[in-house]
């Protein structure tokens, strides 16, 4: 892969309606023109949930949903925050001082998370100051990366005005690195598709060393995002980073009971590599090694032959020390499976079977089920969603992104696509007991978008 930077375009503003209107809005609110915009858009997972801070490959595509910025640099040293939803509030600060509070996950702070991450790439000790103005169309705590893709663009508009360069690897990991900022113990796999991202492909991205390669999806089935409107903010809440120390402990404790220095293994996917077998096989020996029932912080203890003490201080986040059982079976059974998927996935795409979609819509629904019991990280209306959409002509459903609410995914035969939308809007969108508004952003096809990009005016 080449080692350039995000695209730079230059453009007639007045011919693309959404910028017209946040350069109009821009001046309202600063009296002045942005210099330049920035758009990195959200992302679809098809296969590989809570996998790729494990270590394992992930399989997204990028949407056309996006966040976007408008900017203009200034003299002083304040940058100053302003979003066109009128939810979220401004923002404003001293360029040399980011504080990031974790504890309250507000908007603005995400564009701190790639602002500092710039900053701090650098060794920067002071910046120029920049009015921002953001305007997002990805549905917010939806499962479709918003929050990564305004720390993704925020990271792209510091480079701009610093006038520096980065490639798109390079940024997609500071974006990464810089999330966790915020508290959320996340694997890169947001950042990543939201740089790497080309038009017409789904990506297959692994890790360290980070690098995606274009899948082709089938082109007689379109994937279709469904939103159960059951907001989940992972960073507000601590299921997600419970998830990330169970598959911690339950890396240490299978690398203990097989001999490897367990204390130096953070990862599940690193015990694989050490044993040098396959996923099948470390299924098996997750089998023979950890029980089905949770574990106390005194049994994770003597299997490890460390104190409650060192437990708290060197193994679990500050976060979640006062979890009392955690559930390792289970989470790395999810895991090792779920790397298979996304491999089998990859395969079937490549090698273009007559029954493709039918195949890989197979494997999206071992994947719900595998997040619904082993992980236990999708909800009953997200559940009660995927059984609609595989009732009216889904070969495949499954809950993508953290879960917990949010968003399905289906893989859908491409004649069948107009029943589907009337059929899963009226069944789930219009029953009266629901009492959301059904917006066209609730149940929309997709198909693979292009990455981070730079406009300038023409």
């Amino acid at each position: 892969m080449a080692a350039e930077g995000p695209a730079t375009r230059r453009v007639q503003v007045a011919e693309h309606p959404r910028l017209l209107k946040l350069k109009e809005m821009f001046n309202s609110k600063y009296g002045s023109i942005p210099k330049f915009y920035v758009r990195a858009p959200g992302r679809v997972n098809i296969i590989g949930e809570h996998i790729d801070y494990c270590g394992y490959s992930v399989l997204p595509m990028a949407i056309e949903q996006d966040m976007l910025i408008a900017v203009e640099p200034v003299k002083t040293q304040t940058l100053q925050l302003a979003n066109t939803n009128p939810l979220y509030l401004d923002f404003s600060t001293s360029a040399n001082n980011i504080q990031i509070d974790k504890t309250k996950p507000l908007w603005h702070n995400y564009f701190l998370c790639g602002f500092k991450g710039i900053q701090e790439h650098f060794g920067l000790s002071s910046l120029t100051g920049m009015n921002c103005l953001v305007d997002g169309n990805i549905p917010p705590s939806s499962g479709l990366s918003s929050s990564s893709a305004l720390v993704c663009c925020a990271g792209l508009v510091t480079l701009t005005v610093l006038g520096m360069n980065l490639s798109k690897v390079e940024l997609a990991e500071i974006c990464a690195k810089s999330e966790r900022y915020i508290g959320t113990e996340g694997g890169g796999m947001d950042q990543s598709i939201s740089f790497l991202a080309e038009e017409g492909t789904a990506k297959l991205i692994e890790f360290s060393p980070l690098r995606a390669t274009d899948v082709k999806l089938p082109s007689g089935a379109i994937f279709v995002i469904a939103n159960s409107c059951v907001e989940m903010n992972k960073a507000a809440t601590s299921h997600f980073n419970i998830r990330v120390m169970e598959c911690r402990l339950a890396a240490k404790l299978l690398a203990k009971y097989r001999g490897l220095q367990w204390d130096k293994v953070l990862r599940l996917e690193e015990v694989q590599a050490k044993l040098g077998v396959s996923l099948e096989e470390m299924l098996q020996i997750t089998e023979d090694t950890l029980h089905p029932e949770p574990y106390s912080p005194e049994e994770v203890c003597r299997c490890l032959g460390i104190s409650l003490q060192e437990l708290r201080t060197q193994i679990l986040s500050p976060n979640i020390q006062d979890v009392l059982t955690f559930k390792l079976y289970q989470r790395a059974k999810h895991v090792y499976s779920e790397a298979a998927r996304v491999l089998q996935f990859k395969k079937i795409c490549e090698e273009a079977p007559d029954n493709m979609v039918q195949l890989l819509g197979e494997l999206m629904n071992q994947s719900h089920a595998s997040c619904r019991d082993m992980y236990e990280c999708s909800c009953p209306e997200v559940d009660q969603l995927v059984d609609i959409c595989r009732k009216f002509g889904a070969q495949g459903s499954r809950l993508t992104g953290a879960g917990w609410g949010g968003c399905t995914v289906s893989i859908v035969p491409a004649d069948k696509l107009p029943s589907f939308l009337a059929n899963v809007h009226e069944a789930y969108y219009q029953r009266s007991d629901q009492d959301f508004t059904f917006e066209k952003q609730s149940l929309f096809a997709t198909k693979p978008g292009g990455g981070a990009l730079v406009f300038l005016e023409a």
